[in-house]
């Protein structure tokens, strides 16, 4: 018997089999016939357009007394098949087949010869095409958009529709629809596109519905890899020795989105990050790129990686307002309702959850996915007295902003009537060398930034220098108590 692991009705078979009582495989036309009846029932009982999303790309392998064997082409489908349509793949099958108590889901290789049988006509054409060429669309989960790269896995629900758009990120979801809209061919206006913002506040969103739309015209080819996976993927190809067909592939591509770049490590896989995005840019390819700070902030990149990052069109996404937060809550109820259409939170639940919940966007659907379980499993409505209850752990103290060296610097300009580059110039004038001094010494006292780190980034200063500026402001802010009252304005303005 095949290896199994276990998931409730619904079984993933590993890889390794075992010798057969008898042929598990054994497939003939009355089995192939009632495989195009359980698919109608399918289709039926989930209606057309899950249906199209999640089975199109299932097949039969073999039927063997009470365990039928399926197949799907992506580890990612069949964990999702597993996690919500266990129960429905099995029901259908013993409508059938009443003997069946066991389905096994396997993940296909891509290179599988497939058995070619007649089946009955289905509305969605579930061809397969050789993975260098395969097409997402805005419907069908992947587990790459190109599998010979080693593509991140997609998110279905990832897209520009189910985006929410508030004042914090109007400008990266104008930006990143500018970029999915583009087709080849047409001029590059932002390259790179760099997104940057804190842990659950849609980066990865964006950055995944930029791959849905751009392939679903299967004009362009999109791939989507987070830096863990462009790093594996280097990595194998030089222990396989194909690295030049990897940087080839790679070089190939019409839009390359990469996320969390802050994990990139190694000098060697930097280096060909380095050599990747400029051939790309080079040739008027697309890159997008997320990160949870700013390029300049990455300190372990390369320079001249950072460089060409802040070369583009980099874009804060700042944090969710509370108007902002309210739109995601309904917008999470309102998917929800799609698969559980009694569901609902009355208007003063969402208004507290937008009031008290305020650290991210994952939180918020955290808290959607809390009410709708309790009020499933316990058969009852959703009340405030019941939402307090259940997300307390979610109500976060308010953290203290984030003070960025870049802020500093701005704030200070403005209060001494500077520019910023001039406090990054080596101008020694007493109107720049004062202002110069403060900001530094808010930088060593407002942020956990070294005293080289912040050397740097005031125009490649030695740390001693940064030292001195730090002491000295100290020692006159004990004396003077106009420079005093100065500094706390300072801070009061930058913790705002």
């Amino acid at each position: 018997m095949t290896g199994t692991l276990m998931a409730g009705p619904l079984h993933g078979a590993h890889n390794a089999t075992l010798p057969l009582k008898r042929s598990f495989f054994t497939m003939n036309t009355s089995e192939q016939d009632r495989w195009s009846r359980v698919k109608g029932r399918l289709r039926s009982s989930v209606g057309e357009d899950v249906y199209t999303s999640w089975f199109a790309r299932m097949d039969l392998e073999g039927v063997q007394d009470e365990s039928v064997r399926l197949s799907v082409p992506t580890r990612f489908l069949k964990s999702w098949i597993q996690a919500h349509y266990a129960e429905r793949v099995l029901s259908c099958w013993q409508a059938e087949m009443p003997e069946v108590h066991r389905i096994d889901l396997t993940v296909r290789s891509a290179v599988r010869p497939v058995a070619q049988t007649k089946e009955a006509p289905a509305p969605v054409e579930t061809r397969r095409v050789p993975a260098p060429e395969l097409r997402s669309t805005a419907t069908a989960p992947v587990s790459a958009n190109h599998d010979a790269l080693g593509g991140s896995p997609l998110d279905p629900r990832l897209t520009f529709a189910s985006f929410v758009v508030g004042r914090s990120n109007t400008l990266a979801h104008a930006a990143a629809r500018q970029v999915a809209e583009g087709r080849r061919g047409d001029p590059v206006m932002f390259n790179p596109l760099y997104i940057h913002a804190g842990v659950g506040l849609g980066k990865t969103h964006l950055l995944q519905a930029v791959t849905w739309a751009g392939n679903s015209g299967n004009e362009r080819k999109v791939l989507y890899l987070t830096a863990e996976k462009f790093m594996y993927g280097f990595v194998a190809a030089l222990k396989t020795q194909t690295a030049l067909a990897f940087k080839e592939a790679l070089r190939g591509i019409d839009v390359l989105v990469i996320d969390d770049l802050q994990f990139l490590q190694g000098k060697s896989t930097q280096a060909e990050f380095c050599h990747t995005l400029n051939a790309l840019i080079d040739a008027g390819r697309q890159v997008v790129i997320a990160a949870d700070r700013p390029p300049s902030d990455l300190e372990s990149l390369d320079d001249r990686v950072r460089s060409r990052l802040a070369g583009g069109l980099v874009v804060e996404m700042g944090s969710l307002g509370e108007e902002l937060r309210l739109g995601i809550l309904k917008s999470r109820v309102a998917a929800a309702r799609t698969h559980h259409a009694t569901f609902d939170a009355p208007e003063e639940v969402l208004n507290y959850l937008a009031r008290t919940i305020t650290h991210n966007g994952r939180d918020l659907e955290g808290a959607i996915n809390r009410l709708l379980a309790h009020s499933k499993l316990n058969n009852q409505p959703v009340t405030l007295e019941m939402a307090e209850r259940e997300v307390r752990d979610l109500v976060r103290p308010q953290e203290p902003k984030r003070i960025k060296i870049e802020d500093i610097q701005r704030i200070v300009a403005r209060q001494y009537n500077v520019s910023r580059s001039d406090l990054l110039s080596s101008r020694r004038t007493a109107n720049v060398v004062r202002p110069r001094q403060v900001a530094m010494y808010l930088a060593k006292t407002l942020t956990l930034r070294s005293l080289p780190e912040i050397g740097r980034r005031f125009g490649g200063r030695d740390h001693t220098t940064v030292l001195h500026a730090v002491r000295k402001i100290e020692s006159l802010v004990s004396k003077d108590t106009a420079l005093s009252e100065e500094v706390e304005s300072l801070k009061r303005q930058l913790q705002e």
